[in-house]
């Protein structure tokens, strides 16, 4: 599945650090006072900022990104399904696009889509030229022929005869006709284009689930980004507030400037974070728009938003029997290994004697008024005779062929199989993810807002706030990437059960 989250470990870690050294600041301080050293209360002072200004620099490097691991669902879609042919040009208006107008978009530009579709049209090209070898085939032709002969020339002298005869012209209008009647290679070979132009069909086809599942992701990664967004710019609001309590409560003489600094690096990593998580959702609206077609300059918002909606997920091994009957690239495997199957057939059979007549009808003479109608035909019955090395190689070469298909096929059965299982698994995990983290978010909320009545009320100092902060922020990423992980694991169900193009809706509103 893939992770959507802020970064939070890496984060935590330099925010742990900071808060420590902070602590261990305010601790010394403490001490100070306790040993009686107030002639020193100017250094204590000094040491403290200079303390805060380096968890500060600390900091200062921008927010972290978005980590994506890729998901088992993804990372075997062809790259092609991340491009698209532009629709249109940008406008100045803002694109409210909705998911299943985000969907609508990519089944008409993906290029992943659109390049199926062309190997479609191309097998089918093959399969009508592999056809004709089996069709009659008729050719005409009209010809003129001027001449004039030199006996001489080829030894005939005749006393009392010109050896030069003509000039004469001769005029010719003709149809040709050649038709197999036996020839079992070129049977199969075209039993053998059939099969594939099957396959190619049935691949274009599953291309629609892959642009569902590839747009669907981006668009659910963008949902996701907004949801960060919306999550950070509520901590910033209430680290403000910490930043400007911990003020009043130091220049009212009830606070220590160490609190002050603590909640302005807190305000301050937030204000990092507003910046990340803003930058990461303009990218992913750029992928999402490179899958769809949509101009790169064209500003559009994600209207679709990913509340958590329970799926009752099928038994593993009847998901499974479902997926052999739906999923169009199992088929397309089982018709490339029929296609091999007839190449095999095809190259035996090359050894095997053919039949075919030909024959042609016309009217010929000096000139179109003075001719008479002429005609030929020849039947035509061939055999190899000595081709051993050839045969026996393209019998090798089709069964290598052969041999590698059925694997193939088999393998991919085994993955279909294990894409369902791993979906089921992931719905569910995510399932108890999401209420999980969501039950831990508003703990860590209820904490935040506890340790900032505390502190206004001056009976705690701003570290407990600084640290309920921490936990929140990180409650809220956690909650966001379950619930993304949720969704997306849907959608996976439904692209391994091979119905991701006509019944995504079900599977993210859940049943």
């Amino acid at each position: 599945m893939i992770r959507v989250k802020r970064g939070a470990s890496a984060r935590a870690l330099v925010e742990a650090t900071a808060l420590l050294i902070l602590a261990g600041a305010a601790q010394l301080a403490t001490a100070q006072m306790t040993t009686g050293q107030s002639s020193t209360g100017g250094t204590g002072a000094s040491s403290e900022l200079g303390t805060a200004v380096q968890a500060q620099q600390q900091l200062a490097a921008p927010g972290p990104a978005i980590d994506r691991a890729t998901s088992t669902s993804q990372s075997g879609i062809d790259p092609t399904f991340h491009g698209s042919m532009v629709e249109g040009k940008a406008t100045s208006d803002v694109v409210m696009l909705s998911l299943g107008d985000a969907i609508q978009r990519g089944l008409r530009n993906n290029l992943g889509l659109i390049l199926q579709s062309s190997n479609q049209r191309q097998a089918g090209g093959e399969r009508l030229e592999q056809l004709q070898a089996l069709l009659p085939t008729v050719t005409g032709g009209a010809s003129i022929t001027v001449q004039q002969i030199d006996l001489a020339a080829y030894g005939l002298k005749f006393p009392g005869i010109n050896p030069i005869i003509g000039p004469f012209q001769v005029e010719d209008v003709r149809a040709y006709l050649t038709q197999s009647l036996v020839n079992l290679t070129a049977f199969q070979s075209y039993m053998a284009s059939k099969h594939n132009f099957q396959a190619a069909k049935l691949n274009a086809e599953d291309a629609r689930d892959l642009v569902v599942l590839t747009v669907g992701n981006a668009y659910l990664l963008c949902v996701a980004d907004k949801a960060s967004i919306k999550a950070v710019q509520a901590e910033l609001d209430s680290s403000k507030l910490s930043f400007d309590q911990a003020t009043y409560a130091h220049q009212a003489g009830t606070s220590p400037r160490l609190d002050v600094l603590r909640a302005q690096v807190d305000y301050q990593s937030e204000q990092q974070s507003l910046i990340s998580v803003t930058n990461e959702l303009a990218k992913d609206k750029l992928a999402l728009a490179r899958a769809i077609g949509l101009p790169l300059d064209q500003k559009f918002e994600v209207i679709d938003e990913d509340p958590f909606r329970a799926l009752d997920t099928p038994d593993p091994e009847t998901a499974f029997q479902q997926a052999l009957k739906q999923r169009k690239d199992l088929a397309a495997a089982a018709e490339q290994t029929k296609a091999a199957t007839a190449s095999k057939k095809a190259a035996f059979d090359d050894q095997l004697p053919t039949l075919k007549v030909s024959g042609n009808f016309g009217d010929e003479g000096e000139t179109y008024g003075h001719s008479h109608g002429t005609y030929m035909a020849e039947g035509e019955l061939s055999a190899p005779i000595l081709q051993i090395a050839k045969t026996h190689g393209e019998e090798e070469v089709a069964g290598a062929q052969l041999d590698q298909a059925k694997a193939k096929l088999s393998d991919e059965i085994q993955q279909v199989n294990a894409d369902v299982r791993d979906s089921i698994l992931d719905i569910q995990t995510a399932a108890k993810l999401v209420e999980s983290t969501q039950s831990n978010a508003d703990l860590a909320r209820e904490a935040l807002s506890e340790a900032q009545e505390r502190f206004k009320a001056g009976v705690d100092t701003s570290l407990s706030v600084s640290q309920a902060l921490a936990t929140d922020r990180q409650a809220e990423d956690q909650y966001i990437s379950a619930l993304y992980q949720h969704n997306v694991a849907k959608l996976s169900l439904a692209r391994a059960l091979g119905v991701a193009s006509t019944q995504y809706k079900d599977y993210l509103g859940g049943k």
